[in-house]
């Protein structure tokens, strides 16, 4: 490289704003990295934003699952914390979320939590899986979307289904359990109840 001599070289001042533009663009890309959990949800069918489910709420959903077992879905698994905690109390745990960056957090936790061989995390609309599988089912919605999941969950789910919906009910069927306060509350649903509403024939 040639060297172009002592007039233009940038003097220490201009040295100085480059490194500070450099910085400054350097932060903002970091923000937009971090920022995309959260960003990203918004790009749903329904907004479903990224809120991550409080100590008492996981213990909540524990609490009404107890004596449970079998395949467990948390649909919207976020950080994954949820199907990390049912792993840890045997279930075969999986998770749907469509945040790539959450999905990849949640495997990378389960990993350093020890139980990666007893979860699984998918990057899927939720929309587009069946859940036919699954005998227990955890639900973090917003009332926008539960009407909807009433129904699609309702016509996949077996009879031997338990759902646990936190922070807001469904709007049809009648719970057989509620716990917890405010942002903390979950209810708790027997397929066995909502399937057999469902089918009742009207005199």
């Amino acid at each position: 490289m040639l060297d172009p001599g002592p007039g233009t070289r940038p003097g220490p001042r201009r040295r100085w704003g480059l490194v500070l533009l450099g910085a400054a663009g350097g932060a903002g890309l970091a923000l937009c990295v971090a920022a995309a959990p959260f960003v990203a949800p918004a790009l749903r069918r329904v907004c479903l934003p990224f809120v991550p489910a409080s100590t008492a709420q996981v213990e909540t959903v524990l609490q009404l699952l107890r004596g449970r077992g079998g395949a467990l879905v948390d649909i919207g698994s976020g950080d994954g914390r949820i199907v990390i905690a049912a792993a840890k109390k045997g279930f075969h745990a999986v998770g749907y979320e469509l945040n790539p960056w959450l999905v990849w957090y949640s495997r990378y936790r389960a990993w350093r939590e020890g139980v990666h061989h007893n979860t699984r995390f998918y990057i899927s609309d939720l929309w587009k899986v069946n859940f036919s599988e699954y005998s227990n089912v955890v639900i973090f919605g917003v009332p926008q979307m539960m009407q909807s999941l009433e129904e699609k969950l309702q016509s996949e789910l077996k009879g031997n289904a338990r759902v646990v919906a936190c922070r807001f009910p469904f709007p049809s069927w009648i719970a057989v359990h509620e716990s917890g306060k405010g942002i903390d509350s979950a209810w708790l649903y027997d397929a066995k109840s909502f399937k057999t509403t469902a089918n009742e024939v009207p005199d």
